[in-house]
């Protein structure tokens, strides 16, 4: 059973049959769209992806690339990344494509491969300013960044970080708290970090205090470095009440470091998270955290990919999600005396 076989049963043209099956429906009447599938769900017909892709010159395909993986690590250690993901798959399943991961040491990198792979569009998770000069300039597909600080005209799905680390340390705040400490990557890191670290400097700054440098602890956002910072933190060398996490998974190994150490959270040391990942429901107790509503960023993701690939024109936009705080039982009230 070949195009041909199939439009004489139907009685129409391949060219006919071809629109059919590659979703040109504009061109063909409903009556016979219907009796062209018919005959291809009755035959058992499955068109040949690769005739489709060079026929319409399109394969279908969306590469999504994860950066800042090596060779030796799991991406599905990362919560942040299967959620995103999945919400990623979701969406482009919806409209008819198929989703292609990609793991690289940094965005660069993926430049010769998807030049070389017929993919009809990209999204690409917190590249950095470098990168995207590099990216926007050989790449021939449309792109959609998430998470990326550049100064390029490119179309970017982020979130309010200022606004999320301002919250963050509000909150503490307002529960009492004074002795706050930071975990996280370095804190002179530019773009997401550097933001959020300015929104707990201005909360602080409010109630005249400050990020103790000897309550700052960095480390790559994973569970297992959680852990050794859980430890730290337990032996501080100065009062600490309260830590902020750059990331809920690692806020999740703070606590199990406390737990570890023989501290309870929140009664000896509260800790809240940043992404209000689903994970945050099942930790003991719920972690409070910056919900940044990952749901949104991966539909304005694919919805500003879409509209690229579907009039073939680059759009420069900057869109913002804003953040708010879920609120779960790590963080304690702690009363004046």
């Amino acid at each position: 059973m070949n195009l041909k076989d199939i439009a004489k049963l139907a009685g129409v043209s391949s060219v006919t049959v071809s629109n059919v099956i590659n979703g040109n429906h504009n061109k063909v009447s409903k009556e016979t769209i219907d009796k062209v599938n018919k005959i291809i769900k009755e035959h058992n017909y499955v068109p040949n992806a690769t005739a489709r892709s060079l026929a319409s010159k399109k394969s279908r395909i969306i590469g999504v690339v994860l950066p800042y993986v090596g060779m030796d690590e799991d991406f599905s250690r990362s919560p942040y990344y299967t959620r995103i993901l999945a919400l990623l798959e979701n969406y482009i399943r919806q409209q008819g494509y198929y989703m292609m991961i990609r793991c690289t040491g940094g965005c660069g990198e993926v430049i010769p491969l998807f030049n070389t792979w017929n993919v009809d569009g990209m999204i690409i998770l917190g590249a950095d300013k470098r990168e995207v000069k590099e990216i926007i300039g050989s790449i021939r597909v449309p792109v959609v960044f998430i998470d990326t600080y550049a100064e390029s005209k490119i179309a970017n799905i982020g979130i309010d970080d200022y606004k999320g680390g301002y919250l963050a340390a509000r909150y503490l705040l307002s529960k009492g708290h004074k002795h706050i400490g930071y975990a996280g990557p370095g804190i002179d890191s530019p773009g997401v970090i550097g933001n959020r670290i300015k929104g707990i400097n201005d909360a602080l700054a409010e109630k005249d205090l400050h990020l103790d440098k000897d309550l700052i602890f960095e480390a790559p956002t994973n569970y297992e470095d959680g852990i050794e910072l859980g430890k730290k933190i337990a032996f501080a060398s100065k009062k600490i009440t309260a830590v902020v996490s750059m990331s809920d998974v690692l806020a999740f190994g703070i606590m199990e470091g406390l737990h570890l150490s023989g501290l309870v959270v929140p009664d000896d040391i509260s800790v809240i998270g940043f992404d209000g990942l689903p994970e945050c429901r099942y930790t003991t107790p719920h972690l409070t955290s910056v919900s940044q509503n990952l749901s949104r960023k991966a539909l304005l993701a694919g919805e500003y990919l879409f509209k690229m690939i579907k009039d073939k024109k680059k759009i420069a936009v900057n869109e913002i999600v804003d953040v708010e705080i879920s609120e779960g039982e790590s963080v304690r009230t702690i009363r004046p005396n």
